[in-house]
């Protein structure tokens, strides 16, 4: 029977409105919904349908109008300050000046951790997922699924208990769009942690076990 310390994410009547006045735009209406350890949940809809918002209410970069969002989990410790939740967003986000592996480990820099620290889980975690030679290559030189990959490694290195992607197929072809799932699922198992991703593609959401929906700022659970 599941409790409430294995509850990654708690959203009750989370909404989220842009603007204000005659301008004031919801994005996300009133919505509840829990992230439960272990989950593969897809966010299904299309653009403009507030997935994305709903996804950074969950990681903590959007605060919500109304209603919250708890994180009953806790968000790490004194022994490892790395942030509980990683996000992979619709663009790898990378630094063009930093190599591959610096990329990978500069979040746990900026959380505190040593950089040798930081280096070494950062190559752990492009062996992990089979990418360890492009280390030394800077991101003009990687594919847009190469590109992807490091992205997913870097959340990897943190070793989250919740992984958020946001649209991580959006940019790619359908085959290499369906690698980068098969490298999130994979890195999901590896590290124990809950996977939820949005997606307007309902083939990556067939990925998932759990589908949700967005259609117009609402959600949708399934029956």
């Amino acid at each position: 029977m599941s409790s409430t310390c294995d509850v990654l994410v708690d959203c009750r009547d989370a909404a989220r409105t842009f603007g204000r006045g005659a301008n004031a735009v919801v994005a996300v209406h009133g919505s509840s919904c829990r992230v439960r350890a272990g989950k593969r949940i897809s966010i299904i809809g299309p653009s403009g349908s507030g997935k994305s918002t709903l996804l950074h209410l969950m990681a903590g970069l959007e605060r919500p109008t109304t209603g919250t969002v708890t994180w009953p989990a806790g968000e790490g410790d004194d022994a490892d300050p790395t942030p509980r939740i990683g996000v992979v967003f619709q663009g790898p986000s990378l630094i063009p000046a930093l190599d591959v592996g610096e990329n990978t480990g500069l979040p746990l820099v900026l959380a505190g951790l040593p950089e040798e620290v930081a280096r070494g889980r950062a190559l752990a975690a492009l062996e992990l997922l089979g990418i360890a030679d492009l280390a030394a290559r800077l991101p003009e030189e990687l594919s847009g699924g190469q590109s992807q990959r490091i992205a997913v490694a870097r959340v990897l290195a943190q070793r989250p208990r919740l992984v958020l992607a946001d649209e991580p197929t959006g940019q790619l072809d359908r085959a290499t769009g369906g690698q980068v799932i098969d490298v999130l699922l994979a890195a999901a198992a590896e590290i124990g942690a809950a996977l939820v991703v949005t997606t307007h593609d309902p083939t990556v959401a067939r990925r998932l076990d759990t589908r949700w929906r967005m259609h117009d700022g609402r959600l949708e659970m399934e029956a």
